[in-house]
C-alpha cells in the first residue's frame, strides 16, 4: 500500500459532529494519504445513541477504546467492550448503539478508504433537523453506495442482558 508519513501530533485532524446520532468524530488518517486504502476514524458515541441500520462497499473495523457497545451485523447481536475488536464485512447490514451509560469511544478502519470527513459532513448536514426519512438518507447515501436499512438500533430495542440492567 502506497502510505505516506503521517504523525498526528505534526496534523491537525478534522472533526465533525452530528447530535442527531450523538456522534463526534475525528478523521486520523485521510485516504489520500494511504493511497485510498485505508481510512482511521476515531468517534465518540453518546450513551443510547448510534448509526442508522446500514450498508456500504467499505469493510470496517471497529476497536473499542472506552464503553460498552451492541453490535447488529447481518442480524445477529453481539456485545462489544474495551479493548475488542468487531469487523463488519463490506456490504453486511449493521449498526450498533453505545449502552455504557456514558459517552464510548471507538477507533474505525474503513477499507477501502472513504472521504469519512466529506461523508460525514454531508450527513450532518442531512440530519441537521434530526434523522429525516429513509427515502432522504438514501439520497444522500446512494453517491456513497451507502444504502439505509432502517433506524438506529435503540436501548428499548434491546434486552435487559444487552444493556447490563
Amino acid at each position: 500500500m502506497p502510505f505516506q508519513f503521517q504523525h498526528s501530533r505534526l496534523r491537525q485532524t478534522r472533526t465533525q459532529v452530528i447530535p442527531a446520532l450523538g456522534l463526534t468524530l475525528r478523521v486520523l488518517l485521510e485516504p489520500e494519504d494511504s493511497g485510498r486504502e485505508l481510512t482511521i476514524i476515531e468517534t465518540v458515541n453518546a450513551p443510547g445513541f448510534g448509526p442508522p441500520f446500514h450498508r456500504h462497499p467499505e469493510t470496517e473495523i471497529f476497536r473499542v477504546l472506552e464503553g460498552r457497545y451492541i453490535f447488529e451485523v447481518d442480524g445477529t447481536r453481539y456485545p462489544a467492550e474495551e479493548g475488542d475488536l468487531v469487523t463488519v464485512p463490506g456490504g453486511a447490514p449493521h449498526r450498533f448503539v453505545n449502552v455504557s451509560g456514558k459517552p464510548a469511544r471507538q477507533l474505525v478502519m474503513m477499507l477501502p478508504g472513504l472521504d469519512a470527513y466529506a461523508f460525514f459532513g454531508g450527513l450532518a448536514e442531512t440530519m441537521r433537523n434530526g434523522i429525516p426519512s429513509r427515502s432522504v438518507l438514501n439520497a444522500f447515501g446512494e453517491p456513497w453506495g451507502c444504502e439505509f436499512l432502517g433506524g438506529p438500533l435503540t436501548l428499548d430495542q434491546l434486552t435487559p442482558a444487552e444493556t447490563g440492567r
